[in-house]
């Protein structure tokens, strides 16, 4: 029991021995604070050039954190400028405000920005947090914990290496390896059964990164294909490398399908074992693939749906009439598809590789097992 618990610590700490270290910004002329509307000073409604109406508003503010706490100002929201969204606000919201620090007379300019969502957001996070350790129970509450040590490695480690110019690849493969580490031995104990699928995620991972590598060089992808990335360009202490960091987000994404699909077929291997010892290799194969392929079909259908949905406002702009694209074939050429259409497939093609791969290493291992413990 020692030895599991000081191996688990060694896999927190790991990454920090290394050396992750945090991203220092010049934030003095920008500042981002908490702000509650106390009164709507003015409003009015104007109409757009596209004919909609839209409401703009005067707002006094107080703050409420950093330096501008207990400090009231005026939001100037009635111009010529056409804000997307046109949020609208009432006395008692709690919004996001940006102050931009003007060096000349050293006074404040104040925008808007968004609502303070944080309180919804907690409510929704103590609801899943609760379901899942009720109908989870021991195994739910170690996921938990595996999940919040997967977000210290994105946030700790994955991502100050990037931006202080370290190679995207290398830093998220170490990270995806502490991270796998530390998600199948946390739920599933340090046993066989997770070394078998420890090692048959890492080599499926490794398949991952050489198909990736492959088609974002074949279709000559960059990495710089939305406005939020060109953003990067302007971050940390280096210049940030789009298409190793393209691939580092592929590499990221796959693994949270790979280590569920491995597990999942690993433990079929060693209940179809379990159930029948005397059984050959070819007779467990057969029962346990036919299991890997219900996982194939769900679980790439899965990852496809979820690339789809997160880059769907972009499909609705390229297949709207308004949209210079009229074909199909222009569609898919477009950068920003081509990427998604790569990340999708190329995380399928790791899903598909990955359950021969979890089949064979698992009836290897139990069976390895089963005979030493026979021949003793």
């Amino acid at each position: 029991m020692i030895k599991k618990v000081l191996f688990l610590l060694l896999l927190l700490f790991f990454p920090l021995l290394l050396g992750a270290s945090s991203v220092e910004l010049d934030s003095k002329d920008e500042v981002i604070f908490k702000a509650k509307v106390l009164d709507i000073l003015e409003e009015v409604e104007k109409e757009t050039l596209g004919g909609d109406k839209i409401i703009q508003q005067n707002i006094k503010l107080i703050g409420l954190d950093n330096i501008f706490q207990g400090q009231e100002f005026v939001f100037y929201g009635i111009g010529n400028i056409e804000v997307i969204g046109n949020r609208t606000y009432s006395n008692g919201d709690k919004v996001l405000v940006t102050a931009m620090h003007n060096s000349i007379d050293d006074s404040f300019s104040y925008y808007i920005t968004d609502y303070v969502r944080s309180p919804s957001l907690l409510i929704m996070l103590a609801l899943f947090l609760f379901c899942l350790i009720i109908i989870g129970r021991w195994k739910g509450l170690r996921s938990l914990i595996s999940l919040a040590l997967t977000f210290l490695v994105i946030i700790f480690f994955i991502v100050p290496k990037i931006m202080i110019g370290f190679n995207p690849i290398l830093i998220s493969l170490i990270g995806s390896i502490f991270i796998l580490l530390l998600v199948i031995y946390l739920t599933e104990g340090f046993n066989l059964r997770s070394h078998l699928a420890t090692l048959s995620t890492f080599i499926s991972l490794l398949l991952v990164i050489g198909i990736s590598y492959f088609f974002i060089y074949l279709t000559r992808l960059s990495g710089a294909f939305s406005e939020d990335v060109f953003v990067l360009i302007n971050v940390g202490q280096q210049v940030i490398n789009l298409k190793g960091m393209l691939l580092a987000g592929m590499i990221i994404g796959a693994l949270g399908v790979l280590d569920d699909v491995i597990i999942s077929q690993v433990v079929a291997v060693e209940q179809i074992i379990l159930a029948n010892p005397k059984q050959n290799w070819r007779e467990v194969f057969k029962k346990s693939y036919k299991i890997g392929i219900s996982h194939i079909s769900s679980m790439t259908n899965t990852l496809f749906l979820a690339y789809a949905g997160a880059s769907l406002p972009l499909l609705i702009l390229f297949i709207s009439p308004d949209s210079p694209f009229n074909s199909l074939e222009q569609i898919i050429n477009n950068e920003a598809i081509s990427t998604e259409i790569v990340r999708a497939l190329s995380g399928s093609l790791g899903i598909i590789l990955s359950i021969p791969i979890a089949t064979f290493i698992a009836i290897w291992g139990f069976l390895l097992r089963k005979n030493k413990k026979e021949n003793y």
